[in-house]
């Protein structure tokens, strides 16, 4: 670096002194370079004919001042990009620049505001749905207890023994609540009115159940069920011994389920439309 620089500083004065001695008028001695005195310096001159720049440079040196030049420029390209951002529209610029950032930032704050509550009423709307809240679909061990509460219900409050007409009224109290006992009343009448009478034994038996919904304590469950009627008829003719008389018939309903002091109670029951 030290080298190019001395070429460039060598440039400058060769050309101060060619243009002096252009101007100069004829007939007066021209002021010598200092240096020119001393052996050799011919070979520092530029040749006769040639501009004052024409220099030649030594071996080695051309691809110096190259780089130097090309150092030189990029560093004038640096001062003139910091001098238009020095100006006045330059610092106009960094003002608007540094205006608009707090409004793009509260653009940013409303849109994320927005899409934390849209996100929220998502999640709420997932939440008050039916079947997210239906545990029957993941509450395998809650499901079985519940399949396991409505057989147990439906086999003893659909089953009289004319011999012990009061383990029914025993079921009922232990099984049924709510709208579900008066209900139940009235779809047995007839069985507890002829009962007696007629020696009459009915018998359910669960045969499939499935859990609808399970929903906190409340459930519903969908039941299957044989039922088998045994009556005891008088005899035909008077001195001839009672007949059994024994039908079979197919039972489907619906029980909604409540959890009551630990205890899966049938609060209503849907015939879904056989009595109707």
């Amino acid at each position: 670096m030290s080298t190019t620089r001395h070429l460039v500083n060598r440039r400058r004065r060769l050309a101060t002194t060619a243009a002096r001695t252009a101007t100069a008028p004829a007939g007066e001695p021209t002021a010598e370079r200092p240096g020119t005195d001393r052996p050799g310096h011919e070979a520092e001159l530029p040749p006769p004919g040639s501009a004052p720049g024409d220099v030649p440079e030594p071996d080695g040196t051309a691809s110096a001042a190259a780089e130097d030049t090309g150092t030189g420029e990029r560093t004038a390209d640096a001062a003139d990009t910091a001098d238009a951002t020095d100006t006045p529209s330059g610092k106009a610029s960094r003002s608007a620049r540094t205006r608009r950032l707090p409004v793009i930032l509260c653009l940013l704050t409303v849109l994320l505001g927005g899409f934390a509550a849209y996100a929220a009423t998502q999640a709420s709307s997932l939440r008050d749905d039916p079947a997210t809240r239906n545990t029957a679909l993941t509450d395998i061990a809650r499901t079985s207890e519940v399949k396991g509460a409505a057989t147990q219900a439906v086999e003893a409050v659909f089953s009289y023994d004319f011999a012990d007409p009061e383990a029914l009224d025993r079921a009922v109290r232990t099984h049924l609540t709510g709208e579900a006992v008066r209900q139940h009343t009235t779809m047995l009448a007839a069985v507890r009115d002829q009962g007696p009478k007629q020696k009459l034994l009915l018998t359910t038996t669960v045969t499939e159940s499935g859990v609808e919904r399970i929903d906190g304590d409340r459930a519903r469950v969908l039941v299957y069920a044989d039922q088998s009627n045994t009556r005891t008829a008088p005899a035909k003719g008077g001195d001839k011994a009672a007949e059994d008389e024994r039908t079979y018939a197919a039972a489907m309903l619906a029980v909604d389920l409540v959890r009551t002091d630990g205890t899966w109670r049938i609060a209503n029951l849907d015939t879904l439309g056989a009595g109707s």
